[in-house]
């Protein structure tokens, strides 16, 4: 394992792959860590750089001082990059990870060459959809609306064919600590790239769940209407994590985007 202390927290981070490749950079979704990525990343090893970490707050790494701004997540990412010395790579965020690849390509071009926005949008959301969930969950824990996440995540018939992996995701939800999951949902709450969006400038790809409960495919098409020339692409049979439900798909439409674009 390894462990960086970048602007006051101690993050979990994960590189792997030749170093002599192209850089695939990963963002997480609230309430995970990056092990979502896992059958994704086994399918595309050889062909990348695979860099993957948690976000403050989440998995090992250190929850900081909450609640976050989104600058807050993008800044960690930043520093990370120029940590390990990767720049130009291809950023892959999914849900509140997709807002930190917004948010990097607005603040650090140079860090950028592509876009891989999964299960996200320009804006997540309603402020009071967000204090709402705040609110529940500081009341009652996580667990308390983990069972409502969980059918946003998956589609039925994956919480119906396989309990048991549905028991781990749930566990890994569940064992987020409070303060990150309050924390990030405050960073989605008041983050938005509306304006933003429509000045990406690179190659983007953006790929939704066709049963996503959380930023479903319409919301996605909005996002990737902002965009010029953005690639709109629905993953069929599956949920909010494509990267679970989904990988090989996944894998798939992010060699196909890449190589399409010359980014590999």
């Amino acid at each position: 394992m390894d462990f960086r202390s970048l602007n006051g927290v101690v993050l979990h981070v994960e590189d792997l792959g030749p170093a002599d490749r192209p850089a695939l950079v990963f963002a997480n979704s609230l309430g995970t860590d990056f092990r979502i990525w896992d059958d994704v990343v086994a399918r595309l090893i050889e062909r990348f750089r695979i860099v993957l970490y948690d976000k403050r707050g989440h998995g090992l790494s250190e929850t900081g001082d909450s609640p976050y701004s989104i600058d807050d997540h993008v800044g960690d990412l930043a520093a990370l990059m120029d940590d390990i010395a990767v720049e130009g790579a291809i950023v892959c965020g999914l849900s509140v990870g997709g807002l930190i690849a917004q948010g990097l390509y607005a603040s650090r071009p140079e860090l950028v060459s592509g876009l891989i926005l999964c299960d996200t949008a320009h804006k997540i959301g309603t402020e009071e959809m967000w204090s709402q969930r705040m609110a529940a969950v500081a009341e009652g824990g996580i667990a308390s609306i983990a069972d409502a996440i969980l059918e946003r995540w998956f589609t039925e018939e994956f919480r119906e064919s396989d309990p048991i992996a549905l028991q781990g995701w749930h566990a890994m939800l569940t064992r987020t600590p409070l303060e990150g999951y309050l924390g990030t949902c405050a960073a989605i709450r008041d983050a938005d790239f509306t304006e933003e969006a429509r000045r990406i400038a690179l190659p983007a790809l953006c790929v939704v769940g066709e049963e996503d409960g959380a930023t479903p495919p319409e919301l996605v098409r909005q996002m990737a209407d902002l965009i010029p020339g953005a690639r709109y692409e629905v993953i069929a049979g599956s949920g909010h994590l494509p990267c679970i439900e989904r990988p090989a798909q996944l894998a798939e439409l992010i060699l196909d985007f890449t190589e399409g674009k010359g980014l590999v």
